[in-house]
């Protein structure tokens, strides 16, 4: 990407006017002990009773009570930090999550007394939804009413674009894909399916994902996921010359039963495969940003037990974590939309054909399933300017 900077300054005005980035996360357990407490921030106002989420934790105290997102995002604060200073962006960076500590009230907090008036939002989700998205942007809402009845002075919050395209974000993941096929079996490598796999939705969460004009039918969701896809299993060619069978396939699903969520299950999904003959298959979490909970249990533990029940060698390619690539990518998403808020040209970096997305969420992108409109900080249909 071309550098973006103010002639007098350099490199050091490139973020202006933002004076810091927080990372905004989902959060997980640390111990045994924080497991229930989490589960209930996660689905607090659903009368969920707590022996019900004793039975859902089981996930985690398979892992001794840990998730592995908290250490991913430290790991990815220090790549971020790093590639900052690199580069002489002089652009500090915070870390907040919705569901767990340090919760995102209280870093939104240190960061006012810290005297930040203009803060770029990372989310690690990189794709549009009522979950992905605008749900972050409601507990961004949620912190700035708690503050601002505090009485302390809010400083303005921008999210920053969709990433699930970005080269930073891809690259990585196809790096991934070819090296779990050079891990299988050399017997089966050349005739490796790859099943790309994101968290299920409800189908009507999906279908109203994105902006208005792109509601139906998956909507953005599932769109964006097939790009993606696309995308890796195009390079994935390329790189290997084989042309691989690749299709979009869901995990992680919950809720009741009787409800419609995206299908297939990879479960389900590695079944048909092995039915068909199909000689092994490299699972690619592309919904994924890092190695959470979900991609630990649904993947590597019970998506690999039914492969190895079926006799179908499996791999699994790694998430984007903290590559330096994706650290690379998010400084240039930073400084894209501090020059788009100077009014100066940027250039915006995307693979695929659906090109970059877009900076301001509208109004109706990504509505909630239930409960209601809630208030949304940083687009267009925002309380706080």
């Amino acid at each position: 990407m071309s550098e973006l900077r103010d002639p007098a300054h350099g490199a050091a005005a490139a973020a202006a006017p933002y004076d810091a980035l927080l990372l905004l996360s989902f959060g997980g357990p640390e111990g045994p002990d924080d497991v229930v407490p989490f589960l209930e921030n996660v689905t607090r106002g659903r009368g969920i009773p707590k022996e019900r989420l004793k039975e859902v934790g089981q996930h985690y105290f398979l892992f001794g009570g840990v998730s592995p997102i908290n250490e991913q995002n430290r790991a990815l604060l220090d790549a971020l930090r790093k590639d900052f200073a690199e580069n002489s962006l002089d652009l500090p960076v915070y870390w907040g999550n919705r569901n767990w500590a340090p919760y995102l009230t209280d870093t939104l907090r240190e960061m006012v007394a810290d005297g930040r008036r203009r803060i770029a939002v990372l989310t690690t989700s990189a794709y549009a939804s009522y979950s992905g998205c605008r749900q972050y942007r409601e507990n961004l809402a949620e912190a700035l009413a708690t503050l601002a009845a505090e009485g302390l002075d809010l400083p303005r919050v921008d999210k920053l674009r969709h990433y699930f395209n970005h080269p930073g974000f891809v690259r990585p993941m196809i790096d991934g894909v070819l090296k779990s096929l050079a891990e299988l079996p050399e017997d089966v490598r050349a005739g490796a399916h790859l099943a790309f796999t994101t968290h299920s939705i409800p189908t009507t969460a999906a279908d109203t994902s994105g902006p208005v004009e792109e509601h139906g039918d998956g909507g953005a969701y599932v769109r964006e996921h097939l790009d993606v896809a696309r995308a890796i299993a195009d390079a994935v060619q390329v790189e290997t010359g084989v042309e691989r069978p690749w299709q979009l396939v869901y995990q992680s699903r919950s809720g009741a039963p009787h409800i419609p969520w995206l299908e297939p299950d990879i479960c389900d999904h590695l079944e048909t495969l092995h039915g068909e003959g199909a000689p092994a298959v490299v699972m690619v979490p592309i919904g994924f940003v890092s190695d959470h909970m979900e991609v630990l249990y649904d993947l590597d533990t019970e998506a690999t037990a039914k492969a190895a029940e079926l006799g179908l060698p499996v791999a699994r390619s790694a998430t984007v974590g903290a590559d330096p690539r994706f650290a690379a990518a998010v400084r240039e998403l930073v400084v894209e939309r501090a020059a788009a808020e100077r009014g100066l040209p940027a250039e915006r970096c995307a693979l695929g054909a659906l090109g970059p997305s877009h900076d301001l969420c509208a109004v109706g992108c990504c509505p909630a399933a239930r409960g209601g409109a809630k208030p949304a900080a940083a687009g267009a249909d925002s309380p706080y300017a």
